[in-house]
């Protein structure tokens, strides 16, 4: 089966948030893709372990808010854009990264769609929680940056 390109824009919950950091793209990038080290800066995640290179085809494993998931990375366009996702607790989720220059440093957008049972049942909650989450890993990624 082939890998989605882009999210879900017909998901139930469907997120999207950006945040400009003042670091170079090259600095936000490694950071962000260094997926061992998300422990390190990102509170919530509680571990990381990526199987091979940042790599179509490559998954990873990690754990936040008490859930272990497995991801599968999409597609890569270092250090501009990267696309992973997966099933989880009966969710389906598609999230993309995009890094774009912005002078002195990167806009970071992401977008992130989930779908499945749980979130039909739960949609206001899973939506907040995820709103909740993304916000807080930009932040965390911005303070890491900086």
């Amino acid at each position: 089966m082939p890998y989605p390109t882009t999210i879900d824009e017909n998901a139930p919950v469907v997120v999207e948030h950006a945040i400009r950091i003042a670091a170079p793209v090259e600095r936000v990038w490694q950071l962000h893709t260094e997926i061992g080290s998300w422990p390190g800066w990102q509170p919530a995640i509680t571990e990381a372990r990526l199987d091979g290179p940042v790599a179509p085809g490559t998954t990873f494993h990690w754990s936040t808010a008490g859930l272990s998931i497995d991801s599968t990375v999409y597609s890569v366009d270092a250090p501009h854009r990267i696309l992973w996702g997966g099933p989880a607790h009966g969710i389906t989720g598609v999230h993309e990264w995009t890094f774009t220059e912005d002078g002195d440093g990167v806009v970071v957008r992401t977008r992130e769609s989930w779908a499945g049972a749980p979130v039909e049942a739960d949609r206001d909650n899973l939506a907040a929680a995820l709103d909740e989450s993304i916000v807080a890993w930009l932040d965390a990624l911005k303070k890491a940056a900086q």
